[in-house]
């Protein structure tokens, strides 16, 4: 997980809870509601006033948390991660929350991002004498703590704060309270609720529905929440500036069921489907999404367009995420072992097949030859994002231009190379206006780096130390 900017990154869940007799069990659903965003590994630990105690491992929250090992996590408080491994961020050790011990007393923190300056603030912290038990960018953050010089733990998270860069939402909990922070750019979702007199906090706030919570707000862009018994009360650790929520969020990582800072999900892929039918009329018989991102999209391109709307893909419940396997190879066995089309619905017919992106090919090119081979006499592509042709450095895996198809070939090229009769994509005005991130006519509060190569904030060479804090 370390952030190097010629390495893999990743996208992950956190879920924290204070103030529940149940926090384990609380947190085991909240993570199972987020497990669409990590599937290799996942870990909690918890506190019980006096000192932490956690279990973590590399396989899905069902896996890894049976009935007897939540019984054994007893305490009111508990944060969780779920992640899913990259090239060179493997490995037990990198499974969150991370968890640390010392006389002064314990730490646990896990994360959900990509600190772009981490390898720079690793080397100094190395040369200053720190001693790494992990590959993983968020512990540096956990160094910074320790090696804060103020007397207070909430100073010296906030001076810690201060000095990391990128996009990350982070959770902190010491025995005796919990912290919750957000970028000051504001790129990762993270959310407050409450069930009863506990909080709980969240990537997503369709974890909030899966454990009876009710949403309160979304965190603030270089806020920290503090909470403990007493309650919660709120500080800024840094002025929030040029406000970029990940667009990608929108179109593919979070569930249709959440919302993003007001904007229900599930709403703005069907609006981005109606753009697309503004924007791309084509003559065909049926309408058919890939599961699952994709399927709110080609209903709102059905509505609009009066093109009927069929499940032409069936997706197997028990695969996971393509996009997110570990290697070239995995990704292409996964894609077949996948989907599946529906012979009936597509045999004879002109075809529509609505994606949300065109990462690397390997899926769009995979599920085209799968439509002809039963029976579709044309497949048109309509991808309801812009092509990607920019890497990204805050925590997707799409880190360098050469895994890009789009940033190597032209629409016309990807076409050939995935076998469909037309591809096209929407828009980025058209992306924007659909999403409804907008303010007076202006686009705000998106980042659009992966589309448009306009990065929100400075990217950190590996080796400079000029533009890093010194430690």
């Amino acid at each position: 997980m370390l952030a190097e900017l010629k390495g893999l990154n990743e996208e992950c869940g956190i879920f924290g809870v204070w103030g529940h007799p149940e926090a384990s069990q609380i947190t085991y659903y909240g993570l199972h509601s987020l497990q669409h965003r990590g599937q290799e590994g996942t870990g909690i630990v918890v506190t019980d006033g006096v000192k932490l105690k956690g279990k973590k491992g590399e396989g899905l929250v069902s896996e890894i948390f049976t009935s007897e090992a939540i019984q054994e996590l007893e305490g009111n408080a508990a944060i969780g991660h779920v992640r899913y491994a990259t090239a060179g961020g493997g490995g037990y050790e990198n499974v969150q929350p991370l968890l640390f011990n010392s006389q002064s007393g314990s730490l646990s923190l896990c994360h959900n991002g990509n600190l772009i300056n981490a390898t720079a603030l690793r080397s100094q912290l190395e040369a200053q004498g720190s001693i790494f038990q992990t590959s993983s960018d968020t512990e540096v953050l956990a160094h910074l703590i320790k090696r804060g010089g103020f007397s207070s733990f909430k100073d010296r998270v906030k001076n810690a704060l201060s000095m990391v860069k990128g996009a990350y939402a982070f959770l902190i909990m010491t025995e005796t309270e919990l912290m919750v922070a957000l970028d000051p750019n504001g790129m990762r979702p993270l959310s407050l609720g409450k069930i009863g007199d506990a909080y709980v906090v969240a990537s997503e706030t369709c974890a909030f529905d899966i454990v009876g919570a009710e949403f309160v707000r979304d965190v603030l862009p270089g806020e920290l929440l503090i909470i403990d018994d007493q309650g919660f009360r709120s500080e800024m650790f840094a002025f929030a500036s040029n406000i970029a929520m990940c667009t990608m969020e929108y179109i593919y990582f979070s569930r249709p069921d959440s919302n993003i800072n007001g904007i229900n999900v599930h709403t703005a892929r069907k609006n981005l489907g109606k753009q697309l039918a503004i924007e791309v009329p084509v003559e065909a018989d049926v309408v058919t999404g890939v599961p699952d991102s994709s399927i709110s999209v080609a209903i709102g391109y059905a509505e609009a367009s009066g093109i009927p709307y069929e499940m032409g893909l069936i997706k197997n419940k028990y695969v996971g995420r393509t996009f997110i396997q570990p290697s070239q190879s995995l990704r292409e066995q996964g894609v077949k072992m996948k989907l599946s089309p529906v012979r009936g619905v597509v045999d004879g017919k002109r075809v529509i097949m609505v994606d949300d992106s065109i990462v690397r090919g390997t899926t769009s090119r995979r599920i085209v030859s799968m439509l002809k081979e039963a029976g579709a006499t044309e497949v048109h592509v309509l991808i309801s994002s812009p092509p990607i042709k920019n890497p990204c450095f805050y925590g997707i895996d799409t880190s360098t231009k050469e895994e890009l198809i789009a940033a190597n070939h032209s629409v016309e090229e990807i076409r050939e190379i995935i076998g469909a009769d037309t591809l096209t994509f929407l828009s980025v005005e058209g992306m924007v206006e659909a999403i409804g991130r907008k303010e007076d006519g202006e686009t705000r509060g998106s980042c659009l780096a992966c589309f448009t190569g306009k990065y929100p904030t400075e990217i950190y060479p590996v080796s400079s130390e000029d533009k890093v804090p010194t430690v």
